[in-house]
């Protein structure tokens, strides 16, 4: 399945999300054309079980899929969508249709069956039609669905690639849907999804920037060579793989380990290295290209800009070696290594 996915969805973005449509939407904030053509292919259903219209995808059916979307600078909440409507059938309750996300950061609360607080951070917010959340109530954690024309902006911000990251305001509210979160599924899991994905968009991200930095330094001639052959470039050019290599073979197996619940351990080690790897990542690349890679209209900066933001959207590399940290104590030292081979970490 995960060939089918990957080759569907790569031939989509060649053929349709190219610099000029990128541009376009951090220009006017969102591209409707190109979420009408990329919805019709019903990737937001991947997740989704078969007996409710969907194709029943694994997490690990769906990696390539997150990394492609951060390898194109894909400016739509696609993977957002798909963890929302993965989480809706997680809860029984039906898959939605059009623009989705969630809210990993909230203060809420159900005052019987109306809600009311603030959402923070919600990707692609003001062009949503329903947001997700997780609140507690009576000793249980609810999954909660709000449709957009139900909520307030609170404050309209965009991250430093232009995306929008909205937070809402939740009045005597009564949710679309309200449902309990199944016991294996953590509090936290909207944090944890985000993260992940994340973690494989970076890693897409982190790998085009790469192909892009290598192919400049063998074109580029400076004094009388292709700057490439110079061992300066060389070295820099070796570091990058490195932590290319390394961030996406993190989240692969943060992918690969989840199924029915997203891998905790995995999350964090994903999380950790492609966000330290992005900064260093970033940093070659325009370092290889120059004052060439800030123009607009360079393919560069749009993967850059990304990786600064993503790497501290949904928990930081410091939250996420917190959180790896206390898992690790919690175990104690004799259960450390039991503990990493059986993939066995919870995290608060």
């Amino acid at each position: 399945m995960r060939e089918i996915f990957d080759s569907t969805i790569e031939r989509f973005f060649q053929d349709t999300v190219d610099t000029e449509q990128v541009l376009l939407a951090e220009k006017d904030g969102w591209n409707g054309t190109l979420w009408t053509s990329l919805d019709e292919l019903g990737f937001t259903y991947a997740m989704v079980a078969e007996s409710a219209g969907g194709a029943g995808a694994s997490w690990s059916d769906l990696c390539g899929v997150a990394r492609l979307a951060g390898s194109y600078a894909l400016p739509l909440p696609l993977c957002e969508s798909i963890f929302v409507n993965y989480l809706l059938c997680k809860c029984d309750i039906a898959p939605l249709t059009g623009v989705l996300s969630f809210a990993a950061k909230s203060e809420l609360r159900l005052d019987g069956d109306k809600l009311n607080g603030v959402l923070h951070d919600v990707p692609w917010g003001r062009y949503t039609q329903h947001i997700i959340a997780v609140v507690p109530k009576d000793d249980c954690n609810h999954l909660v669905v709000l449709s957009r024309e139900q909520i307030k902006i609170r404050k309209e911000a965009c991250n430093v690639a232009g995306e929008a990251r909205d937070s809402f305001v939740v009045e005597n509210i009564s949710p679309v849907f309200c449902a309990v979160l199944p016991a294996p599924i953590s509090s936290n899991v909207l944090m944890q999804g985000g993260a992940m994905l994340r973690s494989a968009q970076m890693a897409g991200a982190m790998h085009k920037a790469m192909t892009i930095s290598h192919e400049y330094a063998s074109e580029r001639v400076q004094f009388g060579r292709p700057i490439g052959s110079f061992q300066a470039i060389q070295h820099q050019l070796a570091q990058m793989a490195e932590h290319v290599s390394a961030s996406v073979i993190a989240a692969e197996a943060g992918f690969s380990a989840s199924s029915d619940t997203i891998d905790v351990l995995g999350v964090c080690t994903a999380k950790i290295c492609t966000s330290e790897a992005a900064g260093v990542g970033a940093s070659i690349a325009h370092a290889v290209h120059g004052a060439i890679g800030f123009t607009h209209e360079h393919p560069l900066h749009l993967l850059t800009r990304r990786l600064w933001s993503w790497r501290s959207e949904f928990g930081s590399e410091t939250y996420w070696a917190k959180q790896l940290g206390d898992a690790v104590c919690k175990h104690g030292a004799d259960n450390f290594w039991p503990a990493v081979t059986a993939g066995h970490f919870d995290t608060v």
